[in-house]
């Protein structure tokens, strides 16, 4: 199914294969701001991306647990290259408005990521208890391409008032997305895989 949603046109992997460390947007397009927020903290770091953007038009959601590498080559080589990926995706839950939910399977890196994340977005309830993630967005299931590569992943799952919300004046006029990609950049360049 991964290879259909691939053929379609407009769709567009983006890859770029640089340090061990790789970010994953798999929903770019659909999930808006992932795919941008991964490419922008791939860049600043020196990271490997691998990122799947469909067109306007499409709305086309595989779940990532069944997204499969044989049938994307490019995913597969980003996967064999790198050791650890941040996987960006956005969800939409009225009772989750503000929280920026901190899954996948490495949880030591996970722990990590979310101690940078409450010192840096303090503003948004940062969860990286996979208890109080609910179940269908803890991004733990063992297909699922952020737990592939050699070290495991990271799944972030960003709320729309992280990917969308304006500058904040109290904070040097960053945005949230911008505030979160350099926690990204950071971790990204301090954390060996």
């Amino acid at each position: 199914m991964f290879a259909d949603l691939l053929s379609r046109p407009g769709v567009e992997e983006h890859v770029a294969l640089r340090s061990r460390f790789g970010f994953l947007a798999l929903h770019g397009g659909l999930e808006q701001g992932t795919a941008e927020m991964a490419q922008a903290a791939a860049q600043a770091s020196g990271a490997s991306l691998y990122a799947v953007v469909q067109p306007d038009h499409l709305r086309w959601h595989l779940p990532a647990h069944r997204i499969s590498a044989p049938d994307a080559p490019t995913l597969a080589a980003f996967l064999d290259h790198v050791d650890v990926v941040v996987s960006l995706h956005g969800y939409l839950r009225h009772d989750l408005p503000s929280a920026v939910l901190v899954g996948g399977a490495n949880r030591v890196l996970a722990a990590q990521l979310g101690a940078r994340l409450r010192h840096t977005l303090p503003d948004f309830d940062v969860v990286d208890d996979l208890r109080r993630i609910p179940a269908e967005l803890r991004g733990v299931h063992p297909h699922n391409p952020v737990n592939l590569s050699r070290g495991g992943g990271i799944q972030l799952e960003l709320p729309h008032r992280v990917r969308f919300a304006g500058r904040d004046p109290r904070r040097s006029g960053r945005s949230p997305a911008e505030t979160l990609v350099d926690t990204l950049v950071a971790f990204a360049t301090t954390t060996a895989p």
